[in-house]
Order: structure tokens, then C-alpha cells, then sequence
């Protein structure tokens, strides 16, 4: 949100710097976020002067350019070129002497510097108005009053306007300072604790009055839940143009582009007092009725910025006697709203109910200064004021007359808050005592009144557009927010508690497997849970009917819960390898979301990805690329610094893997990995191999619950190594293997390892050439080559029974 510094000096009155201003609003909690200077002509026409042409005489080389001299005070005439036709003798002109800036209209700038123009010397311009940044014609010159003092400062002429612009980063509770009004109120009660007294200063509407009733537009409210006040008045007989430049400046001094006089006065009082204001073309509100009310579910509505937008049974509207003219609280509509052609207005003030406006702005995707304001809660007891201070300003700036009563319709008054206060739980809450008489002081610089005094406490009560101050709680931050945190001393003493908290903690075992994968090279992603449903169609294990669907999206690919982390993921693969970061690995905690009959699950997942080269390239390695049984290495260490080890392997049961297998205990599934299918690679805009791991972490966490990690002494005795080089059928797993060794020698057998595979020339038909290792070691004494040979004999043995296998 953006706060004039100038703007803020018209309520209160204060010669502080900007810089010093902002800290002390940071301190009060309206966090400064930046604060910008602010010219309403760039460059502050800072070296422009008023100058008078002395002579003007025909340039002797150039036809359409003419020499002049130039009066500017300082006791010397300047010769100046000038290709402008209307300049001549006797005029008053501004002058731009050596060594001013000028800026353009794109933001682009040159200095004035002295040179010839044709062979003749110049020192100096004399500027259109357009050079300027005073409006936009670039006819000639500008001629100005002839009364002006010469070497007077054209600044001081055209009343440039020099500000700062606060960037306030207000938190969705303060709808109280939404407004240069409530920036004020609190920077007044921050002035106090500074010990400077400054008063308020309140626009007056004290000279409000019906100058006739000649212009009667009837209301009819007819829902106060939805619109508990409503006030409206007519104004006849204004003109609408462009709004003095004061009222434009403060405009766009917060980033606000200046309409017309009657929409920038709306404009300028909601910034001011935070309460938002319609204009309707009174011309345009048939049967001279306005009517609050709701309409059918799906009546169409086209709004200002010519989208035609269906409505729901919820939505409050403002209508006439037989159309609906805006969203209330959101948006106009685009055939009620004020033109050039309007010569009277039916004004509007109202409260509206904060959770209906929101609901409507999310729905139909509106995002309006008023409805940032009625969303949160504005103060309900200043709609009549602000509708009668912009009744008045329209009167001053475009003319006319206020031409009926003005109506307010507030049949049940929203109350202020009562909340006691207890001296006892104030000091207890923020942990120093703070004076009896401070704090009354606080809250009254706060506009909460205080009722009576106790030895133990306040009654208060708290203004209806402090929505935030209900509890005794939110009271005494208020009280020390304003009486600064920093006044707060430190405590000498650390009181700190140890927790009972299970080594098996999902945080504890992620950071655990996150550090692991990090020293192998992984970096972690964070993807949007939020994803769109068009990823279903590139799965047959995803179902539409399973979808986690958002009431109030804020796109339609941001639309559906997600039901995987690959296509996040994928989404991060791709973005990386189209600015040439080929060799990734990626991993990433999240969850997945999945509604069914009976209820919505959340599921926990890790999920691994590897593309291109293990990695970087080195002159004195070969390069390597990041393949199956790498990732299968990774997963696989995974597992087991959790304790898992043991688990069923299993073909993959996946579409979205070309290649693969998943691990299981039981009826557990533990993790799917394997190659992503190349239809999906290509949605994708993937044209490299992509290896995906997809572990149930629930699952994960739940297994490592059971497997305690067991230590025991490193063996005294060495192990020995067999090798076999076994001819096998092309359908032979490794898996099987390992399972037969495992089961004929449980005790001495500690590892077996495929190290080398061969198929092709000198081979069978349908056979391959595996070469294993068998790692043999008794721990209790050192092996004998007899009881190595027959443990290899039984091997051998039963790999020929069970898998047909031959010595090689």
C-alpha cells in the first residue's frame, strides 16, 4: 500500500524526515517496506527559469531556425537557437540553461549542454511544453504571462510538488490503516510516546447543506445482512473534466492514474479516508431507483472493463428498477458509470458485508481497491462523512448542487467492543510493567475509550472498525506495539524445556535422507501442491473422479490438488534443461491429494529425479551417464540408512514408466522407480531420458519404525572371495541369483555381487554370461579352503538344479 508524506502532513503536522517517519511507522507495525521520492513533473524543472527574448532574428543558415537573446536575470543575455515558429521578441519563456536535465515521457533523458547550431552558439533552450513534461504539445514554445519576473524559478511558477511515497507492507489485520487517515491516527499515537503533541486535523463537512430537491433517486436495501448501512445522495449540474493538478498529483503520487474530476474525487476519499465510493450517471438509473438485492444464478453482467460476467444467487448487486448496475463492493458495470457527457450523479457510500465481498471478488477473480478495503472491514460509522466530505469536494472542483437529502440507511448500528483490561494479565503478557497512566494514554491516542478505572484493571471500549480488538489480548498488543517493542528489555534469564519426542519423527528421519541425498549430489525443489487437471489424461492410474478441485482458483491450471509429484517435477526438469542445465538430480518431500466416496487423503511422498550425466564432464574420467541401476544404487542406500533392507521386488504397475520395478514389504509398497515413458517426456518438451523414483514415504516411516538399527564389532577375520562366471537362460534375474545363494549359505555367505554380463557371439541362443562374486567370511575363526570348496560345490550345485546353469 502505498501513503503520500505530504498527503499524511494534511492531518498532521510534522517537520519530521521521511527516513525518521518510516522507522517510527515500522516500530508501530505498518512495516516500511521502501520509500520513494516523488516529483509531479520528473526533475522537479530544476534549472528552468523565466527568461524574456531581447531580440529574434532569422538564423543566416537555416530557414526554419531563428537566433535569439535571451534575459534570465543574472545580468547577461544568452544567445539561444531556436526552431520553435511562435518564438519572438517580448515574450516570457521558460529556459532551460547549461547543464539541465530534461526528461521524456519514456523515462529517457539529455542535458543541455552549450554548442552550435549550424555554425551560430547556443547557451541554453527555450522549451515547448511537451520538453517540460507540462502536457503534450509540441506546437512552439511556451509563451507565458508577461508579468513574470524575469530569472524567477519556473518551479515555483508551475508548483511542482516534491514528496515521498511510503511502501507499507500492512498485514491483513490492520483493515484500520488501509487509509492516509489511519496512517495518521497511528503515527499520532507514535508521536505522543515521542512526547510531541500533535492534533488531528479532520476534513470539515461542517458547510454541508441541500442546495435543492429537485433530483429524488428512491433506495431500497433489500438485504441488511449484506448491506447493513447504505447511504446515498444526487448532485446535479457538474461538468465533468480533467481534476486540478493538486488532485491529480496526490493521485499519482500512489501509483493511481487520474480519470476525471468526479471519479478521482471517489478515488482520492477512499485513499484518504479508506471508505470506497461509487458514482453512478443519474441520467442512466432507470425508474430513479436504486435497489441492493441479489439476482438469479447465472444473470449475466457485463462490468467497466467490457467482460461479460455470470452472477451468482450470492452476489450482491446494485440495481435499478430493471437492471443490475454493479457488483457491489467489487465492480461497476460498464452502462452505468460516470462519462463526459454526465451532468448529474447519484453518489454512493456504503458497508458492506466483509465475507459476501469476498467470496464475490475470488469468484469472479476482482482484485479492486474497494474491495481490498470492504473484504477486511472498514469502519461502518463513517459512511455518512465520507459521502458528505466527496459531495463537497465535487461541488468545489466540477460545480453544481447537492440536489436531494442524503439517505442512510442503517436500521441496526453495528456496536462498538467492550473488552476489560487487567493490569495483572499486561504485565504478565509482555513481561515488564508498563505505567497505569501509559497505557491509558495508549489507548486513548488509539481512539479506545476508556470507561472506568480499577486498582486491576480498564473497561474499554473499542471502535467498531478496530475489527482486529476484541480480547483483552489483542488489547495489550495494542498497547505494546505503540509503547515499542524496543522500550522492552531483554531478559537475563533463558528458561528453555527438553521434549520426550520419538526418535522415529517424520522431520527428524527427512532431514536425515535430505542431507543424504544432498551429499550425493541432489538439490531439493518446492513445487505448488496446486497443479492443473490436464495432467490426469497422461496417466491411467490417475482418475478425474479423484480429483482435489478448488472453490476459488486462481486459474485454471492452478485449479486441482495434485495427485503426483512426477509432473511437478517434470515441470522443473524441463524449465532447467531449456536454459541448458542438462545433468540434474532433483528431489523433493510433498504430498498427494486424492478425494474419494468416504473422504479426502493427503498421502506423504519423496520423489527422486535423475537426467543426464552422473557428473560434470573431467579430462581424466569418462563421462557417465545417470541410468537405471544408478538410481536403483540410490534408492537402495535410501532404504537402508533407514534400517530397510529386506523387501519384495516386483514388476512396476505404472504407465508412466517405460522401465521399472517396485519394492514392497507385505502389502506395503515401499517405492516405485524406474524410466518416465517418452509420451509423457514429450508433454513436456523432454526429449532426454528422464529416471523418476516415487517412494510412499507414510509407508517409508511406518517400515523404519520396525527396524531398528543394530551395531556389532568389525569381524577379526578375513573374508574370502569366490568368483563364478554362470551360463544362464536370457530370463534369469540376478534376484534369483542372490536368493538361492542366500538360502544355501546363511550363515558364512555375506554378499553377492554381479560384476560383469555378456550376451552375444559365442553364446547359445537365449542365453547370457553373468560373472558373480560370493563373499565368505566366518567371524568367529579363519576359513579353511576345504569348507570354501564346499560351500561353492553346494552353490554350484543348486544353481544348475534350479536355474540351469552352467560353469563357464
Amino acid at each position: 500500500m502505498k501513503i503520500s508524506y505530504n498527503w499524511l502532513k494534511q492531518f498532521l503536522k510534522t517537520d519530521w524526515p521521511a527516513e525518521k517517519t518510516g522507522e517510527l511507522l515500522t516500530d508501530l507495525g505498518l512495516e516500511i517496506e521502501g520509500i520513494e521520492s516523488y516529483q509531479s513533473v520528473k526533475g522537479g524543472l530544476e534549472g528552468i527559469v523565466i527568461g524574456e527574448v531581447l531580440t529574434c532574428v532569422q538564423h543566416p543558415n537555416a530557414d526554419r531556425l531563428k537566433i535569439t537573446t535571451v534575459d534570465i536575470g543574472n545580468g547577461e543575455p544568452l544567445q539561444i537557437v531556436c526552431g520553435a515558429p511562435n518564438v519572438a521578441a517580448g515574450q516570457k519563456v521558460p529556459v532551460a540553461t547549461i547543464g539541465t536535465t530534461l526528461y521524456t515521457e519514456t523515462g529517457e533523458s539529455w542535458t543541455i549542454k552549450k554548442g552550435k547550431i549550424r555554425g551560430e552558439e547556443s547557451h541554453g533552450m527555450i522549451c515547448a511544453e511537451d520538453e517540460l513534461g507540462l502536457g503534450a504539445s509540441h506546437d512552439g514554445i511556451m509563451v507565458l504571462d508577461n508579468k513574470l519576473k524575469v530569472g524567477s524559478l519556473a518551479a515555483d511558477l508551475f508548483e511542482i510538488e516534491n514528496d515521498h511515497v511510503f511502501e507499507i507492507g500492512l498485514t491483513p489485520n490492520r483493515a484500520d490503516a488501509m487509509s492516509h487517515y489511519g496512517v495518521a491516527r497511528d503515527l499520532k499515537a507514535g508521536f505522543l510516546q515521542k512526547d510531541i503533541n500533535t492534533e488531528m486535523i479532520t476534513p470539515s463537512v461542517s458547510s454541508f447543506h441541500v442546495d435543492s430537491r429537485t433530483l429524488k433517486i428512491d433506495i431500497d436495501v433489500k438485504n441488511y445482512d449484506l448491506a447493513p448501512r447504505y447511504c446515498g445522495i444526487t448532485i446535479k449540474g457538474i461538468k465533468v473534466e480533467d481534476s486540478p493538478s493538486w488532485l491529480q498529483n496526490r493521485l499519482k503520487a500512489i501509483g493511481l492514474t487520474p480519470k476525471n474530476n468526479i471519479v478521482d474525487v471517489t478515488n482520492y476519499v477512499l485513499h484518504e479516508l479508506g471508505q470506497p465510493l461509487h458514482a453512478f450517471d443519474a441520467a442512466k438509473i432507470t425508474g430513479n431507483k436504486v435497489v441492493v438485492k441479489t439476482l438469479p444464478e447465472g444473470t449475466k453482467f457485463t462490468t467497466l472493463d467490457d467482460v461479460e460476467r455470470e452472477l451468482s444467487a450470492d452476489d450482491l448487486m446494485i440495481c435499478d428498477a430493471e437492471k443490475p448496475m454493479c457488483i457491489a463492493g467489487v465492480f461497476g458495470g460498464a452502462h452505468s458509470g460516470v462519462s463526459a457527457g454526465t451532468t448529474s450523479i447519484f453518489l454512493e457510500s456504503a458497508y458492506f458485508n466483509p465475507v459476501s465481498i469476498r467470496k464475490t471478488a475470488k469468484r469472479h477473480g476482482l482484485n479492486t481497491d474497494a474491495s481490498f478495503r470492504f473484504e477486511r472491514g472498514i469502519d461502518p460509522n463513517i459512511t455518512d462523512y465520507a459521502l458528505k466530505r466527496a459531495a463537497l469536494m465535487i461541488i468545489d472542483i466540477a460545480g453544481g448542487e447537492i440536489s436531494s437529502d442524503a439517505m442512510d440507511f442503517y436500521p441496526k448500528k453495528i456496536e462498538d467492543f467492550q473488552v476489560r483490561l487487567s493490569f495483572e494479565n499486561t504485565r504478565k503478557l509482555i513481561g515488564q510493567e508498563i505505567p497505569k497512566e501509559t497505557i491509558k494514554q495508549i489507548l486513548s491516542s488509539l481512539d479506545i475509550k476508556v470507561n472506568n478505572v480499577t486498582e486491576t484493571g480498564l473497561g474499554l471500549t473499542v471502535p467498531a472498525y478496530r475489527n482486529d480488538v476484541q480480547r483483552e489480548a489483542d488489547v495489550i498488543e495494542e498497547v505494546l506495539r505503540v509503547f515499542g517493542y524496543n522500550n522492552i528489555r531483554t531478559t537475563e534469564k533463558l528458561n528453555a524445556s527438553i521434549s520426550n519426542t520419538s526418535k522415529f519423527e517424520d522431520y527428524k528421519l527427512q532431514n536425515i535422507i535430505g542431507n543424504q541425498l544432498a551429499s550425493q549430489g541432489f538439490f531439493e525443489i518446492l513445487s505448488n501442491s496446486l497443479t492443473t487437471p490436464k495432467y490426469i489424461a497422461l496417466s491411467e492410474q490417475l482418475k478425474e473422479e479423484h480429483n482435489v478441485e478448488m472453490l476459488n482458483p486462481l486459474s485454471n491450471d492452478l485449479s486441482v490438488m495434485r495427485q503426483s509429484l512426477l509432473f511437478s517435477g517434470l515441470e522443473a526438469l524441463s524449465y532447467n534443461i531449456n536454459r541448458k542445465r542438462d545433468d540434474l538430480k532433483l528431489y523433493e518431500f510433498g504430498k498427494t491429494y486424492h478425494s474419494y466416496d468416504d473422504g479426502r487423503i493427503e498421502n506423504k511422498h519423496l520423489s527422486l529425479f535423475l537426467t543426464g550425466n552422473k557428473s560434470n564432464s573431467r579430462w581424466n574420467a569418462p563421462v557417465q551417464k545417470s541410468d537405471f541401476f544408478y538410481l536403483k544404487g540410490i534408492i537402495n542406500s535410501t532404504l537402508e540408512r533407514l534400517g530397510i533392507s529386506r523387501h519384495k521386488v516386483s514388476p512396476i504397475k505404472n504407465d508412466v514408466f517405460s522401465e521399472g520395478i517396485s519394492l514392497s514389504i507385505g502389502k506395503n509398497k515401499l517405492v516405485d522407480f524406474g524410466i518416465v515413458n517418452k509420451k509423457v517426456l514429450k508433454y513436456f518438451g523432454i526429449s532426454q531420458e528422464v529416471l523418476f523414483a516415487d517412494f510412499n514415504w507414510d509407508n517409508v516411516i511406518n517400515m523404519a519404525k520396525h527396524n531398528d538399527i543394530k551395531f556389532k564389532d568389525i569381524p577379526k577375520y578375513p573374508e574370502v572371495r569366490r568368483d563364478f562366471a554362470l551360463l544362464l537362460d536370457n530370463d534369469v534375474k540376478f534376484e534369483d541369483i542372490d536368493k538361492i545363494a542366500m538360502q544355501t549359505e546363511k550363515q558364512l555367505l555375506k554378499d553377492v555381487d554381479l560384476f560383469d554380463v555378456y550376451q552375444g557371439k559365442n553364446l547359445p541362443k537365449g542365453k547370457k554370461s553373468y560373472a558373480v562374486s560370493f563373499t565368505i567370511q566366518d567371524e568367529h575363526k579363519t576359513l579353511t579352503d576345504k569348507q570354501i570348496d564346499k560351500i561353492m560345490n553346494k552353490l554350484q550345485a543348486n544353481f544348475e538344479k534350479q536355474l540351469g546353469a552352467e560353469l563357464r
